[in-house]
C-alpha cells in the first residue's frame, strides 16, 4: 500500500554556515560532532563548535570507503564494501579493531550498521540474511533466509538500528522494518530515496529536491520542497534542527524546523 502523500508548506530555510573544502563525504553524530572526509582520504573530527578533535590518516588502507556509521559517538564504523571489511575507531579516531567479514564466510556484505549491543549488523547478500556480529567479528545471530520470506527479497543499501527496530532500505523495493528477532514489522514502498536515515520513529530521505519523512504504520508521507538547498547535493543529513548538505566539496548547513519532530 502506498502511503498518503501531503505537501508541507515550504518555509525559509536559512543558510547557517559553510564548513570545509575539497570534501568527499561527511557525517554528523547525535552530539553534533562533524566527521569530514577529504578528497585525499583524511578523516577529521570536529566538535559541535568547530574545534579540531582528531584526525585519521589511514582511511585508504582497505580501498575505497563506502560508508561511515557514527550513531554511537564513542565508536565510529568505517565500511569498505569491496573488501568486506569494517574498521572500528574510538572517539579520538584511534583504530580499535578491524573485522574481515570474509573470515566468517560473508563474501558479499551489502550494507552494515552499528547494532544495539555495540556489535555490527551486516546484510549478507549471498545468504540473503541479516547477521549480527560481535566486536570481534563473530556471527552471534542471524535471520532466516529472506528468500523464504519474500517473493522478491530486499537488497538493502542502508541499515539503521533505532528504537529497538532494524530498518533495511532498498531504493528499488522500499523499506523493511524488523524487530531484533528478525520478524518483519512493516514493509512500505518508499522508492527512489537517497540519504536514508532514522530519527526517533521517523524515517527520512531525499528524493530529488524533496525531503520526505514517514512514520511506519501511519500511512502518511510528508514532503518538503527545498529546490534551492537540495539542487546538486551529493549527500545530505538531517538532525533535529539542521540540514547538512555536501555540495561542491563543502558542507552547507541550513536551519531546519519541524521535519524531525
Amino acid at each position: 500500500m502506498l502511503p498518503f502523500t501531503g505537501m508541507a508548506q515550504t518555509d525559509s530555510f536559512p543558510l547557517v554556515s559553510v564548513v570545509g573544502k575539497d570534501l568527499a563525504d561527511f557525517r554528523i553524530d547525535n552530539l553534533g560532532n562533524y566527521y569530514l572526509l577529504s578528497q585525499k582520504g583524511e578523516l577529521k573530527k570536529l566538535s559541535a563548535t568547530g574545534d579540531s578533535v582528531a584526525v585519521f590518516n589511514d582511511v585508504r588502507r582497505f580501498g575505497k570507503l563506502y560508508a561511515m556509521d557514527v550513531s554511537n559517538p564513542l565508536k565510529l564504523i568505517l565500511f569498505y564494501r569491496d573488501f568486506g571489511t569494517v574498521v572500528v575507531l574510538d572517539r579520538l579516531l584511534n583504530r580499535r579493531n578491524t573485522i574481515d567479514m570474509r573470515k566468517q564466510q560473508i563474501l558479499q556484505a551489502k550494507a552494515v550498521a552499528q547494532s544495539y549491543d555495540n556489535g555490527v549488523w551486516v546484510y549478507d547478500e549471498i545468504d540473503a540474511k541479516l547477521k549480527r556480529l560481535d566486536d570481534n567479528g563473530n556471527v552471534i545471530g542471524e535471520t532466516v533466509d529472506f528468500r523464504n520470506v519474500f517473493d522478491d527479497p530486499p537488497s538493502p543499501e542502508q541499515i539503521a538500528d533505532a528504537d529497538r527496530l532494524v530498518y533495511l532500505y532498498d531504493p528499488n523495493k522500499g523499506l523493511f522494518v524488523l524487530d531484533y528477532f528478525g520478524s518483519v514489522r512493516n514493509k512500505v514502498a518508499l522508492l527512489g530515496w537517497t540519504d536514508f536515515q532514522v530519527i526517533g520513529k521517523k524515517v527520512i530521505g531525499r528524493k530529488g529536491t524533496l525531503l520526505e519523512s514517514y512514520v511506519p504504520g501511519a500511512l502518511q508521507l510528508q514532503e518538503i520542497a527545498m529546490p534551492a538547498q537540495l539542487t546538486g547535493v551529493q549527500k545530505m543529513q538531517v538532525t533535529i534542527d539542521k540540514l547538512y548538505c555536501l555540495k561542491d566539496g563543502s558542507l552547507f548547513i541550513y536551519a531546519l524546523n519541524n521535519l524531525s519532530k
